[in-house]
């Protein structure tokens, strides 16, 4: 018998049922992939595993795209091992909004420590996961960018280079 959690408006509890999503069972629908795959980050090598060999992982930094298993695994272990040591994402600081059999669209809060600065904070992400063949085929998340900023830099977002004339919140070749 495996260990199940489940998730209702933000409780989560372990049991022993049918009903309940399998941890690291069966990896065939989005929700399950994503919480499997919070459960472990910032595993690199645990966190890669949950992607397709093509797999992609986006973010609005850092940078912003990361393609395969490799790319993937460092990142997630520079997040880890780098920028916030304590990075965990608890169950009940997540919120599946939207599930369907290939996508998965959630809310998850991280409360962290800036290994740069020793600031804590509570950081809320939102991911659109899109699963294919039991796999993660993309990983898209968003964050607020000038808090994260604000954890990470000594002076906060004053640490930031001063704008350009043009301003991309995207790479300029950048295709959805």
């Amino acid at each position: 018998m495996s260990v199940h959690l489940d998730v209702i408006e933000g409780d989560a509890s372990r049991e022993s049922s049918k009903s309940r999503v399998p941890l690291f069972g069966d990896r065939t629908d989005a929700k399950t992939l994503l919480l499997d795959l919070l459960a472990v980050i910032p595993d690199g090598e645990k966190s890669a595993a949950f992607f397709a060999e093509d797999g992609v992982l986006e973010l609005p930094f850092l940078p912003t795209r990361h393609r395969g298993h490799a790319a993937i695994k460092e990142f997630y272990n520079y997040v880890g091992g780098t920028l916030y040591p304590d990075f965990r994402i608890k169950l009940e600081d997540t919120k599946v909004l939207i599930d369907t059999p290939d996508r998965v669209f959630a809310e998850y809060m991280v409360h962290t420590r800036a290994a740069s600065t020793g600031r804590l904070i509570h950081l809320l992400f939102t991911g659109l996961l899109v699963a294919e063949n039991g796999k993660i085929k993309l990983l898209r998340e968003t964050l607020n960018t000038a808090a994260n900023a604000q954890a990470l830099n000594p002076n906060g977002a004053a640490d930031l280079p001063p704008p350009e004339g043009e301003i991309f919140s995207v790479p300029p070749d950048y295709v959805s």
